[in-house]
Formats: structure tokens, sequence, C-alpha cells
């Protein structure tokens, strides 16, 4: 944990003199920090001398409790890692864990995950939005931007019985078919969508005060992007031409067309700009998905992996068994250790898993892009004003528990 004292050691403080600047406690409840986060501030009247962050306060061990969970178990713990995208989370563990098996799941499951994930990545979109737009001082975007995601909570409702922490992907494909109506709800969202991603760009992106406090704002170079391993949007905004999706493509991406929004200012508008580009290419995936869906099964035909239907158990002996040693003692995972990563709405989101051979996973790591892109809060607010630091969190979209597990 980085001390007062700390930072007055910096030689540069000391050259200026202690009286020349003032050490200032940002959180951890400021509410511009999404999450408990506390920055240690050392400004020289108005403007941002250093910035500390001190992280840890949302610490919860799951990478440890993962090691006491079999493989099955594990997913539901993956929801609360990144809790505004936690399909994307149990997309990246499935993967990693269906690559130690070498387990391939039907085309419609995979379609499907596609579908949802991109969904996902709107949801989580639409919370930056809102809230770096009320940050700010724009409180009519957050109430549009909650309006739609809304919506998208209900989808989630609608295939997994939950709106947050849904655990819909399984190890072998998802935990049960589209319901009803599912798809003329998703193709209705998809059709007005785009008017309203065109209503809070014209609340915004011509905004004079808007552009204000952004342009030229937390600027972060192309070299310090890539020095400090950013990932997502963050980084795409400082010209690092780097998607996952589409130069390490996974789980059926390289049979979707899109494109990668890339800028160069590498300041918060530029950011701004990267989103809300991503909502646009995001509803086109979505689009596709829907045309490309196939019919068929949702579960990979591996009886002592995969929980057998509900169907059959009721009249196959082998089904409930299995049924029953899946549950009770899990399934064994050859040996070996497999890293997948996957672009998550805020970068890259890495999953390392090892297997010992047993039921239960030997370590589980996960690498957030939170926790990665949070390095660059230092270099953007350095020189800046007091009031920007407010911008440059918004910018980089960090979700505290993806920073801290």
């Amino acid at each position: 944990m980085a001390t007062i004292d700390q930072l007055r050691s910096n030689p540069v403080v000391e050259d200026r003199g202690l009286d020349s600047t003032m050490i200032l406690n940002m959180g951890p409840q400021h509410p511009s920090t999404h999450g408990v986060l506390r920055l240690l501030l050392e400004i020289d009247g108005e403007t941002v001398v250093r910035v500390k962050p001190d992280i840890g306060f949302l610490h919860t061990g799951i990478e440890k409790t993962c090691e006491a969970k079999f493989y099955q178990q594990v997913v539901p713990l993956t929801d609360r890692i990144d809790y505004l995208c936690p399909m994307t989370n149990n997309l990246t563990y499935v993967l990693a864990v269906e690559k130690l098996l070498g387990l391939e799941i039907p085309p419609r499951a995979m379609w499907i995950r596609l579908m949802l994930n991109e969904l996902t990545r709107i949801n989580s979109h639409l919370v930056w939005l809102g809230t770096h737009a009320l940050d700010i001082g724009a409180m009519t975007v957050f109430l549009y931007c909650f309006r739609e995601r809304e919506e998208i909570l209900k989808m989630f409702e609608m295939v997994a019985g939950q709106r947050m922490m849904t655990s819909y992907f399984r190890v072998g494909g998802v935990s049960m078919d589209l319901p009803l109506g599912f798809l003329d709800y998703i193709k209705n969202f998809i059709s007005y969508f785009p008017e309203r991603i065109d209503q809070y760009s014209n609340l915004l992106t011509n905004n004079p005060i808007w552009q204000l406090r952004t342009k030229g704002v937390a600027v972060i170079t192309k070299e310090d992007a890539r020095t400090l391993m950013l990932s997502g949007p963050t980084a795409r905004g400082s010209g690092v031409d780097w998607d996952l999706r589409r130069d390490m493509p996974y789980g059926g991406y390289d049979q979707l067309e899109f494109k990668v929004p890339i800028a160069t200012e590498g300041d918060v508008y530029a950011r701004y700009l990267i989103r809300m580009e991503e909502l646009r290419e995001s509803t086109n995936m979505v689009r596709q998905t829907i045309e490309r869906l196939p019919g068929g099964p949702v579960k990979s035909d591996a009886p002592k992996v995969v929980l057998p239907d509900r169907e059959a158990m009721k009249t196959q002996m082998e089904a409930l068994i299995h049924h029953f040693k899946i549950v009770t003692e899990g399934f064994t995972v050859p040996e070996g250790e497999v890293y997948q990563g996957v672009e998550s709405p805020r970068g890259e989101m890495g999953y390392y898993v090892v297997s010992d051979g047993t039921a239960k996973p030997y370590r589980v790591h996960m690498r957030s892009p939170s926790f990665a892109n949070l390095n660059s809060i230092g270099v953007m607010c350095e020189h800046n004003l007091l009031a920007d630091v407010v911008a440059a969190i918004g910018s980089i979209d960090i979700v505290l528990g993806d920073v801290d597990r």
C-alpha cells in the first residue's frame, strides 16, 4: 500500500519542497472511482503532479477458491470477476477448459455464445457511457443508457433466469436452449437500437462542453500504451490496432464480419468515440448471429462431462448415473495447462488454467484488463487538472471487481 511518506520521498517532490505540493486522498468512497478504489494524489494548486492507485479493497480470493471447486462449479465464480460482463468471463473460462478436454461444442451453442457475448459488450458499454457522462456532468445520457440496458438485462433473464450473474455458458455448450420468443425480442431491440446510439451521440459528440472536458485530456501515447500492456478501447484509442476477436479469433469470431475502430489522439474523447463505434459494430454482429443461427443441440455429446438432458434422466438409467456422478464427483480433465484470451469490453481478459488430472483445477489465474489498464492512470493524469482525474478514470472503464479479484 502506498503511503504519503513514499510519495514524498520522490526526488522531484523534494527538489520543489514539501510546501509546494499537497497530498490528497481520492476515495475509496469517491463515486467517480466506480468501486472501492483509493487514489493518492499529489497536487500543485489545481495541477496533478502524481497519482498512485491503492487497490485491494475488494479482494475476494476467487482464484484460490477455484482450486477447491469442481470444474463446473467454477463458472458461477467467473460471473463475479467483472460483474458488468459476466458472460464474457464465462466464455473465457469454458473455452480454456474445453481446450484441455479437446471438446468441440455444437454449432448452435457457438452462435448462441457469440450472440450473448456481443449483447454483453453492449450492456457493459451502456453502463460505461451513462456513468462516464454523469461523472462529467451530463445526466440525461445516463437515463437513456439505462433505459436500453434494462432491455438487455431482460434478455439475460429470459435465457438464464438471472439478470446479471447468469452462469449460462457451461463446459460443453450452454445450460439450455433459447426460450420461445427470444429471437423476436432481440430482433426488435436491434431494429431501434442504432437510433438510440444516435441519440447519445447527438447529446455528446459535438457538444462544446463535452469536447472541452474530453479533448486533449488524459492523453496516453501509442508507445506508452504498448509499454503499459494496455488493451481494448483504451489501447485502440491511442492507435494500437489490436483486437483478439480479429487477430486471434476464438469461439467463431472468424465467421463474423466487423470492423475494429481505431483512433490516434489517445485522449478521453478518442476513447469515447471508439466505444460509441463499438456499440454499432456489436449490434451488427448480433444481427449476423441471428441470421446464421442453426438448429440442433446446444450441448456436446460427452456424457461423462456434460450433464444429460432432464428428459433422458427420466427414462435412461445411464443418464441418471452420469448426472449423479458429475454433480457429486465432477469430471476429470487431462493434465496440462492452457491460456485462453478473449476481447472483453475493457480489453484482453485471459484465463490461465492448470490441470493435475483431477476433477478440480490445480490453478486458475485471471488476467484482467481493468488491472492492466489502471496502470495508465498515473501517466494520463500527470500535468492535468485535478478535475480531469474523474474524466480519466471514466475513460478507461475500470471495474474494481476485475482489478482486485
